[in-house]
């Protein structure tokens, strides 16, 4: 396995320890981070593949420190949250976290997210590319890039995969549960409004760009990509 950099950011050096020695085990480089301004000035230090980070911290709190991040770059980041916090988790979601895990949490569990992210990030087109194209849309895998009307849109990762597993399939309902798990991995753990967070940022992106084809809602059922 190539080197993977990861970067711990929590404000509890137990669970750093612990979480590192693990990651360790594993394969991974750990890097850590125990505020949110330290986190910034680690990140474009290093450059990681990947960040742990947690919503709870002195100085610039995981928000903060997302948003930072993804003003400048699309590195998957995987939010860590206390039990019971929910309204963080959605609002981490919409800053442009790709994943969240909840404490207390295995570290076993915490090793196959990171895989599973780090997988579908790194994923290769097959022989056949991983392209899709409608009127004034194209979506790249490969590129991981999103062009709407001939201008490259700035997306997450997860995003642009939900968009392109939808796009893939024109007109076809799909339940958040199915969602959950062609996009996120039938070992992913979190619930349907992971997914609804989701659609709700590529709504922003999409407003007002729509021409034959849309993001719709089937009340009751779950999402589909439109294709008039």
């Amino acid at each position: 396995m190539n080197e993977i950099k990861v970067l711990v950011v929590d404000d509890d050096r137990n669970i750093c320890e612990l979480i590192g020695l693990y990651l360790k085990k594993e394969g991974f480089t750990v890097y850590y981070a125990y505020d949110g301004e330290e986190a910034i000035e680690r990140f474009k230090e290093i450059s990681p593949q990947i960040v742990l980070l947690d919503i709870m911290l002195p100085k610039i709190d995981g928000i903060g420190v997302c948003r930072t991040i993804r003003g400048e770059s699309n590195v998957p980041i995987i939010m860590i949250t206390a039990k019971g916090e929910t309204f963080d988790k959605v609002l981490g979601l919409e800053m442009g976290a790709d994943d969240y895990i909840v404490k207390p949490f295995e570290t076993k569990e915490l090793a196959a997210r990171i895989k599973a992210v780090m997988r579908r990030y790194d994923s290769k087109p097959d022989d056949g590319g991983k392209e899709v194209d409608y009127p004034e849309l194209h979506i790249s895998l490969e590129n991981y890039e999103l062009t709407i009307d001939g201008i490259t849109m700035e997306i997450p990762p997860k995003e642009l995969e939900l968009l392109y597993f939808l796009a893939s399939h024109p007109n076809k309902v799909f339940t958040r549960e199915q969602l959950l798990e062609e996009v996120w991995d039938f070992d992913y753990y979190g619930d349907s409004r992971t997914v609804d967070v989701h659609v709700k940022r590529l709504r922003e992106k999409l407003e007002g760009k729509e021409h034959t084809w849309a993001l719709k809602t089937v009340w009751g059922v779950g999402y589909k990509f439109e294709v008039k």
